[in-house]
């Protein structure tokens, strides 16, 4: 091979892979420092927007979940109140099963119809603070529950009906019992409340478990997906560890050799001796 001094292609070859090395090595500690194998679409088109989509679907999943979580927290609220009215309730048929007693006095049965109407505005004090974020569904006026469902706008949403409690309790019991007849009158009305209570204490049961059935398909959709984008773009780090090794033992070898490389024109000049 002729020896040139102005050309030295040993060391051109040594620079050239030396420099695929280092270029080597800066992606590898890249994807170390990341942890991720693909971090822009430089790196692989095809995968990036793959992960980017699938991040956008995540989102998305993001905020059926936090309209779910928001829908089960009102459901919930309003279904804690229900339990607590019917209970109430109970008590209400039992002063007005005491008060039908055509020998009680009328002083013990104004009492009765006394502790009846603190029932009743305890009734009225629950169903106006079953409320939440804005929504209650046991004040006739408080609104209804619609929650998605799906990243999927144009599918049903998941909706729950208000109970109007002002209507179907407070107003259906009305006044209290004044003598035995009115009192019996009271107590065949509260069975009446009770059946529309049970009816919507069914009503909203059934809702806080759908919604319970929803978010939980939710959640594990978005864990699957974000697994997906893992193996999309998430770097092997122990094999990337293994390779920085490798690079660097490479990198000095090509650094060796590019300065034996940079030495040969100087034999040159021992032929003019």
């Amino acid at each position: 091979m002729a020896m040139s001094v102005n050309t030295n292609t040993a060391a051109l070859t040594a620079l050239q892979n030396l420099s695929m090395t280092t270029n080597e090595l800066a992606t590898t500690q890249k994807r170390i420092s990341t942890g991720l194998k693909v971090s822009s679409t430089k790196d692989d088109s095809a995968s990036y927007t793959i992960a980017q989509t699938l991040r956008g679907d995540v989102g998305k999943l993001a905020s059926v979940g936090s309209s779910l979580s928001r829908a089960k927290s009102t459901v919930d609220v309003a279904v804690a109140g229900t339990q607590q009215i019917s209970d109430l309730v109970n008590q209400m048929a039992a002063k007005a099963t005491s008060a039908s007693d055509a020998g009680l006095d009328t002083n013990s049965r104004d009492a009765m119809g006394k502790d009846f109407d603190a029932l009743k505005e305890q009734i009225q004090s629950i169903i106006d603070s079953s409320s939440f974020n804005g929504t209650n569904l046991l004040q006739g006026s408080g609104g209804s529950v619609s929650a998605l469902q799906s990243t999927d706008t144009t599918a049903a949403t998941l909706d729950v009906a208000n109970q109007d409690f002002d209507t179907d309790v407070i107003d259906a019991i009305g006044s209290t019992f004044t003598d035995a007849a009115s009192a019996k009158t009271m107590i065949d009305t509260l069975k009446d409340v009770s059946t529309t209570i049970n009816a919507s204490l069914s009503t909203l049961g059934s809702a806080s478990r759908k919604i319970d059935g929803q978010a939980s398909f939710v959640s594990s959709l978005s864990d699957v997906i974000t697994s997906g984008i893992g193996n999309l773009v998430d770097a092997d780090l122990s094999k990337e560890s293994a390779n920085l090794q490798a690079l660097q033992v490479k990198q000095q070898l090509g650094v060796q050799a590019l300065s034996i490389a940079n030495q040969a024109p100087q034999s040159i000049t021992s032929l003019f001796r």
